[in-house]
């Protein structure tokens, strides 16, 4: 089960134009927690002095931050006023940082907005782009996969990474070609002889792709939109799509519309500045962009944990594996 998000509560003016906080059973709690030598339950306890905790759990994935619940919120705020910002003997005398802190609406309860979303590469009309489905079986998905599990990742913020032949610097957004890691694998070596009886490509034997990223994503998590770089790799972008399915949606902005990956696009852009579409990507196929699709459109996946495709709503498997196949420039 997903862990509860908690955040910090919006003040509230009130009827004198003075802006109220706003009082709450449950506590963020910073300077203490396993990264510490503090378990959940020596924190419980000491908390227990100010009423009945029902809960305690990690605000976040530091070790040092967590959300303590209380069944009332007179214990909360007696809590706040009693500890915060002072040592603690129970807790190994460390001084306490504590704020009230809401539980928000879990993620799940999102679904991709109202860009239609096709099946098939056709109905998207955008050139270079090709979707081939079961590129790969379930039984070579499977030993795919347990392949990458067997070689150590690499945590970014939200996904975990393995890079080959080049590593990307996600600081710079480009390879460094002094800083060779090797051939690919054997293990994505039936992928790149398939590949190049893909359809569709205009100079399969000039290929010569030298980079793979494999992305693991759990859950909820998606990416921002972007152009892979063009200083960095050439020609044809090949994703080949594991263990679970997601949506891609593809942005053509008019010149001077481009936005920041922080800034919302809304579903309906008034301005007529963006256009939107969207594509499923089943577990095991493969998609290819190449020129409009690889150097005009945005590509990004919407941070969901549900998807409606078509008439129907998918939730997305516990994680989702891709393979990234390209070539340095």
């Amino acid at each position: 089960m997903a862990q509860p998000r908690f955040v910090r509560p919006k003040p509230s003016p009130s009827s004198s134009g003075a802006v109220e906080t706003i009082s709450s059973a449950n506590l963020f709690v910073a300077n203490c927690g396993p990264a510490v030598g503090l378990s959940h339950d020596a924190i419980a306890a000491a908390f227990a002095a100010f009423g009945d905790v029902i809960g305690v759990c990690a605000a976040d994935e530091s070790g040092v931050r967590v959300i303590v619940s209380f069944a009332e919120t007179c214990s909360a705020k007696a809590a706040l006023e009693a500890m915060d910002g002072l040592p603690c003997p129970d807790l190994g005398g460390r001084s306490l940082h504590i704020r009230y802190s809401v539980r928000q609406l879990a993620p799940e309860t999102q679904v991709n907005d109202c860009v239609p979303v096709s099946l098939v590469d056709s109905e998207l009309h955008i050139p270079g782009l090709f979707l081939v489905h079961d590129f790969v079986s379930a039984e070579e998905e499977q030993q795919l996969l347990a392949a990458v599990d067997a070689r150590p990742w690499i945590g970014l913020a939200k996904r975990r990474v393995q890079h080959y032949g080049y590593e990307f610097c996600y600081g710079t957004r480009n390879v460094d070609t002094k800083k060779r890691l090797g051939e690919l694998p054997s293990f994505v070596s039936p992928i790149l002889e398939r590949i190049s009886l893909f359809p569709n490509l205009d100079d399969p034997a000039s290929l010569n792709l030298d980079q793979l990223t494999v992305n693991e994503y759990p859950s909820g998590v998606g990416l921002s939109p972007h152009i892979d770089t063009h200083s960095a790799f050439e020609g044809s972008i090949f994703s080949l799509s594991l263990a679970g399915p997601c949506i891609m949606e593809f942005r053509r902005y008019s010149e001077g519309t481009w936005k920041a990956a922080s800034e919302t696009v809304t579903a309906a852009d008034k301005s007529g500045n963006i256009t939107r579409k969207a594509i499923y990507l089943p577990p095991r196929s493969m998609l290819l962009l190449s020129g409009e699709a690889r150097y005009a459109w945005h590509h990004y996946i919407p941070h969901h944990k549900i998807d409606k495709v078509k008439d129907e709503v998918i939730r997305r498997c516990s994680r989702r594996v891709s393979f990234t196949i390209r070539k340095r420039l």
